[in-house]
């Protein structure tokens, strides 16, 4: 049996995903939900509305208050309000990006309306033993808080 090692193109990373775009992540995930029927196909709305603060499961909001608290501690800037304000649309994706000292973080959310599935897809680029220490603990939970808060999401804009 052989092992063979597969790299990913430029031009693959970017059919895949926005968030995998501009370089190759130290790490990455993505979290999948159906579309629910008569859902906006607007990938900016999701966008804001799976980063919106009042769409957050209420355990996702004390996180970040903790974030915002601890973050400092070891060295890492708060966080500012516009973190996660989406930066470009391309087709059917919204990107949200954040660079700073200790690692670059960018967030596809794409919405396929012919397959009725939206995607939450992540990469991170760790840059120091800063940014390590900082993504340690939220490398575990990571996958977690993105599937609650695309899920919340996709209760909030399902129409009633």
């Amino acid at each position: 049996m052989s092992t063979e090692t597969r790299t990913w193109t430029d031009a693959a990373r970017v059919r895949f995903s926005l968030a995998l775009r501009d370089w190759s992540p130290d790490f990455a995930d993505a979290a999948i939900v159906a579309l629910p029927p008569g859902a906006p196909t607007d990938p900016a709305l999701w966008a804001r509305t799976i980063f919106g603060i009042r769409s957050m499961p209420g355990w996702i909001r004390v996180a970040l208050v903790v974030r915002q608290a601890l973050a400092p501690l070891i060295g890492v800037r708060r966080a500012p309000r516009d973190t996660f304000a989406v930066d470009e649309v391309v087709g059917d994706e919204a990107l949200v990006s954040a660079d700073d000292t200790h690692l670059d973080f960018r967030c596809g959310v794409a919405v396929d309306a012919d397959a009725r599935l939206v995607r939450v897809t992540t990469g991170v680029r760790l840059h120091n033993r800063r940014g390590r220490l900082y993504f340690a603990p939220v490398r575990l939970v990571h996958p977690v808080v993105v599937d609650q808060m695309l899920r919340r999401a996709a209760r909030t804009l399902t129409p009633r």
